[in-house]
């Protein structure tokens, strides 16, 4: 984190303090361009080895209208597929997670996948005609695993590799010891809610409503927290505790319980840290325990908030212990975060709105609405313009864009 902190950006000292207008929150076509242009061509986490540890073991990723499946070969590869049946277009699975045994039948017809994704054959075959096996294995999707993370991508994008995209996270995750972290009992969490993505994402990039809206996070950590700019998206926000004892159960048990890490670098062993990723994943990570949550659109209304939580290997007691007290203090955060969501995104059909004034706390806010912004320029217009013509409109925008380099 030292690293980090030495490379990241200063907040600059005349910027603009107002935010992406409110139009942008209600707008299907909007939405419909942040489907084609942030979501589907950028990285996405699915999950982690460890979920997946035997041969048959898979895990399903839905985003929008696409469906992945990723599973573990008799080989002991992870691979992902699109979730569709090259007969019909069936999910070849259903659920969240499970285990494949030898094979993958599809529910529909029956038709039979080796775990690699090859076609082992259909039923009734003679009835298919000329049928070329080869020509019909599950298709894959473009797959990058970091430190154990699996990491997906519908099309292709303006990232680069999730490992060089990620680089300045790597001796963080490395120190933490990423890899090798397993599945707490029931790793995945979901809720939804009745908001926009991007009002999410404005309550998660910055830290000025810790010191009020977030009484336990205050005080176990408000104090020294910060947030860290850097390049590509990236964006980390570190708390450190120990300094003061507390007086909420659950933080005055956990600064007393919380063994010491040795093997952690100093700056990680009393801290709590989030390493974020454009456009809609966090990685939180504490001396005891690590979580992955994102906000996966639904509609421009409606967004599915869902992560999995993990704990280091051989844990002991006493991390158990921390790990519960920490789920306790972010439970409490969590809840507290989708309240103020869900009263952000109101204002965002408010007529008595007239926009954000950011504080410096909030540049994190301002840089991903800054993101979004040379991806789809079209949300630099103050005034909605009329729906039919949004998409047009941000193409002739970015072609002036490129005109100008």
């Amino acid at each position: 984190m030292i690293e980090l902190a030495m490379k990241s950006h200063e907040i600059p000292k005349d910027w603009d303090r107002s935010g992406l207008p409110s139009w942008t929150y209600r707008s299907q076509a909007m939405f419909e361009l942040e489907r084609d242009n942030v979501f589907l061509n950028h990285w996405q986490v699915a999950g982690h080895v460890s979920d997946i540890p035997a041969a048959g073991d898979w895990l399903a990723f839905d985003l929008f209208d696409e469906r992945a499946v990723i599973m573990r070969g008799q080989d002991g590869i992870v691979r992902a597929f699109h979730n569709l049946c090259r007969h019909r277009g069936a999910r070849v699975v259903d659920g969240t997670q499970g285990q494949c045994r030898g094979a993958v039948v599809c529910p529909f017809h029956g038709w039979v996948y080796n775990l690699d994704g090859s076609l082992r054959g259909a039923a009734q075959p003679t009835t298919l005609g000329d049928l070329d096996k080869s020509k019909f294995g599950l298709k894959p999707i473009e797959m990058e695993i970091f430190h154990g993370f699996i990491f997906l991508r519908f099309r292709p994008g303006p990232q680069p590799s999730v490992a060089t995209l990620l680089a300045p996270y790597d001796a963080d995750f490395a120190a933490y010891r990423a890899e090798d972290i397993l599945p707490i009992g029931e790793p995945q969490w979901e809720t939804e809610l009745p908001v926009n993505w991007k009002s999410v994402r404005d309550v998660d990039n910055e830290g000025y409503h810790v010191a009020l809206a977030h009484p336990a996070l205050q005080e176990l950590y408000g104090r020294d927290y910060r947030d860290l700019y850097l390049d590509d998206g990236l964006h980390v926000s570190i708390g450190f505790f120990g300094d003061r004892p507390g007086r909420r159960w659950s933080v005055q048990h956990y600064v007393k319980h919380a063994p010491a890490q040795d093997h952690l670098p100093e700056h990680l062993r009393k801290s709590w840290t989030y390493y974020g990723l454009f456009p809609n994943t966090v990685f939180a990570f504490t001396p005891e325990g690590a979580q992955f949550y994102h906000d996966l659109p639904r509609s421009p209304g409606k967004t599915r908030l869902t992560g999995r939580g993990y704990r280091f290997a051989n844990e002991s007691r006493a991390q158990r212990l921390a790990r519960y007290l920490a789920m306790r203090i972010d439970r409490d955060t969590s809840a507290e975060d989708q309240q103020l969501t869900i009263w952000s995104n109101e204002s965002m059909r408010s007529q008595a709105f007239d926009g954000f004034h950011l504080s410096d706390m909030e540049y994190g806010l301002r840089r991903h609405h800054d993101r979004l912004r040379s991806l789809l320029p079209v949300m630099t217009q103050p005034d909605p313009p009329a729906e039919e013509g949004i998409s047009a409109l941000n193409q002739a925008l970015l072609k002036e864009k490129l005109g100008r380099r």
